[in-house]
């Protein structure tokens, strides 16, 4: 008999993270092969020397609280390399001011009046006071987006100053399109639950405070010499053969496994395997599933798509920041000259991180929500001018750069619209009736690592319960 063998499409963390579990649940003898597009493995994890230093210019930590990557870490022997932020509390630019994120919010959405009266104008502040003798919001099981419950329920300002800035950062989304249930479970939970308020609601999901004399347990957590450390050991460990630079054109059944075609449309490459896990954005999941589960496919052509970049900065020794970890800038802010921001966020990682504090003084810009592609037409210098821009007028720092790495991720992010969850159930019912195929990624439950990690995980084991039932 020959060796049982599986592919992984898709060489980012949940596709690593998938042929690391192949592997152990399939053993040693299986023959796992990653295939990968782009020539390099990690998707969105990436991290490059900026400055002398390692600095991720992808994703830069992940959910401490969610355990899969923080568990997954210490499973590889990496623990003695997690790290967590410092003290330095983050802020908001919004109506033109910037101030601390409050307390006692969740993603933004206030559980008191008190915690955001700081923030807000006093016609904000009334109206947030006022919230809990509306009506009782009602979901009946559906779902809303979340700019349009909050505009209604507290008016525009805790979106616009709090939420947006927030949510913009983990989704590069905008409130108005983005669905409560998915990208606010805690809150969408409460509400299901009876609570009837939003400021209710958001009190009721709040974490609880630790007891008297227990310290507050990480809410972050990445790794010290930067994550493609954790890409590189999942590849490591799960002896795959790694094929960078290459497409997957196509996939269709052949007998009782799958083969996949691969490389150029000229000279493809056949690759016949058992099972397959495919961890790929949205829209390669389209085209490859368009044939073997079409349902799936026409699910995964409704997800839209945002793009970002990354531009990092190393200055010069001894230039002073804020004693803030960073700034997330509301939509539309402009500054005093009435020029739009085009950053949405800065990140001070050498007040954040106490592993990059130091020389160089190392700074990093986000640029980009979803329907802002035209702030990404630019050239590397341009933008790397504007950010600069935005970076003197938050904080008055000028000083140029020793160094710059721009990193642009077209398409990177997909948007968690309305209804996101029926759409996530919807593909994997269709690819569960496919035998020996499994899907996985950010597309499904969460953009952040945690998710993705889980997703790869359970991919793994409906590709291995599989192969092994056949065997049996």
């Amino acid at each position: 008999m020959r060796a049982l063998r599986v592919a992984v499409v898709g060489g980012g963390v949940s596709g690593l993270a998938a042929a690391h579990r192949l592997r152990h649940l399939l053993g040693p003898a299986v023959e796992i092969t990653v295939v990968e597009q782009a020539h390099r493995l990690g998707g969105k994890l990436r991290t490059a020397e900026v400055g002398g230093r390692a600095y991720d210019v992808g994703a830069e930590a992940f959910l401490h609280r969610r355990p899969e990557a923080a568990e997954l870490v210490a499973e590889l022997g990496l623990g003695d390399r997690l790290v967590h932020p410092g003290r330095a509390a983050a802020s908001i630019h919004a109506g033109g001011a910037t101030r601390s994120v409050p307390a006692h919010t969740l993603m933004g959405v206030p559980a008191s009046v008190e915690a955001v009266r700081h923030v807000l104008s006093p016609e904000g502040v009334r109206r947030v006071a006022a919230e809990p003798t509306l009506p009782p919001i009602r979901l009946d099981g559906g779902d809303v987006a979340v700019g349009t419950l909050l505009t209604e329920r507290f008016g525009p300002e805790v979106g616009e100053r709090l939420v947006g800035p927030l949510l913009g950062g983990v989704y590069a989304g905008r409130t108005e399109h983005l669905g409560l249930r998915a990208t606010m479970p805690q809150l969408a939970s409460a509400l299901d639950s009876g609570v009837g308020s939003l400021l209710a609601a958001a009190a009721t999901a709040i974490p609880a405070p630790p007891r008297s004399g227990v310290p507050r347990p990480p809410v972050f957590g990445t790794l010290r010499d930067g994550l493609s450390t954790l890409v590189d050991r999942l590849a490591e460990v799960s002896g795959a053969r790694l094929r960078l630079g290459l497409p997957v054109r196509a996939l269709a059944r052949a007998g009782h496994g799958w083969r996949l075609e691969i490389g150029s449309a000229a000279a493809p490459e056949h690759l016949d395997v058992d099972g397959v896990v495919l961890a790929v954005p949205a829209p390669a999941a389209r085209r490859l599933l368009a044939d073997v589960a079409p349902a799936a496919s026409r699910r995964y052509g409704e997800v839209e798509l945002a793009s970002m970049a990354v531009v990092a900065l190393a200055l010069p020794p001894g230039t002073g920041l804020p004693e803030r970890s960073g700034v997330l800038l509301a939509e539309g802010e402009r500054d005093a000259d009435g020029v739009p921001f085009t950053a949405k966020a800065f990140t001070f990682s050498g007040r954040k991180w106490d592993h990059l504090a130091g020389e160089p003084v190392l700074v990093r810009g986000s640029v980009g929500r979803h329907g802002e592609a035209h702030l990404l037409q630019r050239d590397d210098d341009e933008l790397v001018a504007a950010v600069r821009h935005d970076l003197a007028r938050l904080t008055g720092v000028e000083a140029r750069p020793v160094d710059v790495v721009v990193t642009r991720w077209g398409g990177g992010l997909p948007q968690y619209g309305v209804g996101h969850l029926d759409l996530v159930r919807d593909i994997e019912d269709a690819v569960a009736a496919v035998p020996g195929l499994a899907v996985a990624g950010a597309t499904l439950h969460g953009v952040g690592i945690p998710a993705c990690i889980a997703t790869g995980d359970a991919a793994a084991a409906r590709v291995a319960s599989h192969v092994l039932g056949r065997i049996r």
